[in-house]
């Protein structure tokens, strides 16, 4: 429990942050999942669609604070080579 009013106020910007924080890593999370998904599947046109959508989910969660530069950076390359290596 807060002592201090502005220490009530931290705490409501804490869970207010904490789930805006969350629903971007779920959308995060789903939209890399959906993209390999898609690779797995085989579907060339779909998959870039997918990934082109991953890659821009991750850069929004990076400009927004939820993840890490560099976990979004080797992610992409990630998805990007499991691309490029269904496409070949």
């Amino acid at each position: 429990m807060a002592n201090h009013p502005s220490a009530d106020k931290r705490n409501r910007q804490r869970l207010v942050r904490a789930d805006r924080n969350q629903a971007v890593r779920s959308a995060l999370r789903t939209a890399v999942k959906k993209a390999r998904a898609a690779i797995a599947a085989g579907n060339s046109e779909a998959a870039k669609g997918s990934v082109a959508a991953a890659s821009v989910a991750l850069a929004k969660a990076v400009s927004k604070g939820v993840v890490h530069a560099k976990n979004a950076s080797r992610t992409t390359s990630r998805i990007q080579a499991a691309l490029h290596k269904a496409a070949r």
